[in-house]
């Protein structure tokens, strides 16, 4: 008998439209799991089984009394399944930590992803772990770190660790996420799941459009590509139409009305042209070193797209990048003096923070004005060297996931750089504005994955590339030995 666990999330929500499985029924097998594997994995900072179940049974009851939402899966696409809260999400009361041992709080009002991913009927039962504030790529916190199912002595990867551990290890179907500069791609490579980083302006309820840089913005992190564009549909919320959700093209293509439903109908693409590209802003002073499996891992996405009949070719380097470090590096300690910490909470965060934090608090607004301005410039440059390319793939990461002693943590700076050197690749995207997903490509025994690069707007494109991968590859079969 298949265990509930073992579903895609869109075969777990048809059975609940169904009614062969009510939503208290669902959450009770997961709120299982979770009790079971989590003081291993530790996915989940804060787990709130109760509550959970009472929104479980809340929806079991509206359902009772007609409401129609449990049926129609593209109205609800989260109904009655599973979720974790990223745990630098509020949820009113309910406590978030933010990955901090500085003090945890019970939320009065809900952050907007929240609302809205209730709202079309998911239902959280806690929040996923994630490192201090979410600005480390490793996942380490000191409040208990995530841990990556396919070998505990190796981080999650970071920010979204739980998130993509609890999807991984089959805690949860699926979990939304969050990415300033990988943060949901980094560890969907590290867990062997599918992570989409968003265009800037597509999520409402969290678009980029009001971070600095247009940075931070939310995606899925799930098992499979249906998964993923049906969470998809859930976290644009029930405001998708809204101005918000465009991104910041005039040629960018609206989202569809379903995501989940366009790639069902969507034919397997025409002869696309692939860029494959190890190129990477960060310079060549910070021994950024490139591991024999991922440049493998690549090479056999780029062959399995080949025999499919696509043109692929190597994609020209993005030029004029030599400003990036200090541009990004800029913009990101600007952006943690955001974060509302007091003299003396500060000297008991972690180095990390506190060395962030304090470089921002010294940066001058010239220096700043010049990042923004440097990044503005550079975001055009990306789009237009990739303007010939459908699609541009390149290694997920440097390397498969990292032991955790390896991490350093007494130096901030160390730590900062040791992170660009493993994760070379993603945080320029969000520079850009371009949605990309992670896919887990790799077959051996510690995930690697494939990043691709899509054009502004263009989360259906990415998805469709990713099935035909998939089906080769059966990439949703694979699981963690803790699972």
């Amino acid at each position: 008998m298949t265990e509930l666990h073992d579903l895609s999330a869109v075969q777990l929500r048809r059975v609940l439209a169904d009614g062969e499985l009510s939503a208290t029924a669902c959450a009770e097998h997961f709120a299982d799991r979770i009790s079971r594997f989590n003081g291993q994995l530790r996915a989940f900072s804060v787990v709130a089984i109760e509550a959970g179940l009472r929104r479980a049974e809340q929806l079991d009851r509206a359902r009772a009394q007609g409401d129609p939402s449990a049926s129609d899966i593209e109205r609800a696409p989260l109904w009655g399944v599973p979720f974790g809260d990223k745990d630098l999400s509020d949820r009113a009361g309910v406590v978030s930590t933010w990955g901090s041992a500085l003090g945890p709080q019970v939320a009065d009002v809900s952050s907007p992803i929240v609302a809205d991913m209730d709202a079309l009927g998911g239902i959280s039962l806690g929040k996923t772990n994630c490192p201090e504030f979410g600005l480390s790529a490793f996942g380490d916190n000191q409040i208990g770190p995530a841990r990556n199912p396919w070998d505990l002595a190796r981080t999650p990867g970071g920010s979204s660790s739980g998130a993509a551990v609890a999807v991984a290890a089959r805690l949860l179907p699926w979990a939304p996420g969050s990415d300033g500069g990988g943060s949901i791609r980094i560890p969907a490579a590290c867990c062997g799941v599918l992570g989409l980083k968003t265009s800037r302006g597509r999520i409402p309820a969290n678009s980029g459009l009001e971070s600095l840089a247009g940075l931070e913005l939310s995606g899925p992190l799930a098992r499979s590509t249906e998964d993923l564009a049906l969470l998809l549909d859930g976290m644009l919320g029930p405001r998708r139409r809204d101005a918000k959700s465009q991104p910041l093209a005039t040629a960018a293509p609206p989202p569809p009305a379903s995501y989940w439903r366009a790639l069902q109908a969507a034919p397997s693409p025409g002869r696309l042209r692939i860029g494959i590209s190890t190129w990477t802003p960060w310079p060549a002073s910070m021994g950024i070193e490139i591991s024999p499996d991922a440049l493998n891992v690549l090479e056999r996405a780029a062959e399995l797209l080949r025999v499919a009949g696509h043109d692929v070719a190597v994609a020209p380097d993005v030029p004029d990048a030599a400003g990036y470090a200090e541009a990004f590096g800029v913009v990101w300690q600007a952006g943690c003096t955001t974060i509302p910490l007091s003299d003396e909470q500060l000297e008991q965060a972690e180095p990390l923070t506190r060395g962030l934090v304090q470089a921002g608090r010294q940066l001058s607004a010239e220096r700043l004005v010049a990042a923004l301005g440097w990044l503005n410039a550079f975001e055009a440059r990306v789009i237009d060297t990739y303007r010939p390319f459908d699609f541009i793939l390149t290694p997920a990461l440097a390397s498969a996931a990292p032991l955790v002693e390896q991490i350093p943590h007494e130096s901030w700076e160390d730590n900062f750089i040791r992170q660009s050197r493993f994760t070379p690749f993603t945080s320029y995207l969000n520079a850009a504005g371009l949605p990309a997903l992670a896919m887990p490509v790799g077959d051996g025994p510690l995930p690697v994955g494939v990043q691709a690069i899509g054009r502004v707007g263009d989360e259906l494109g990415l998805l469709v590339l990713a099935r035909e991968l998939e089906r080769e590859l059966y990439w949703e079969q694979r699981r963690p030995p803790i699972s």
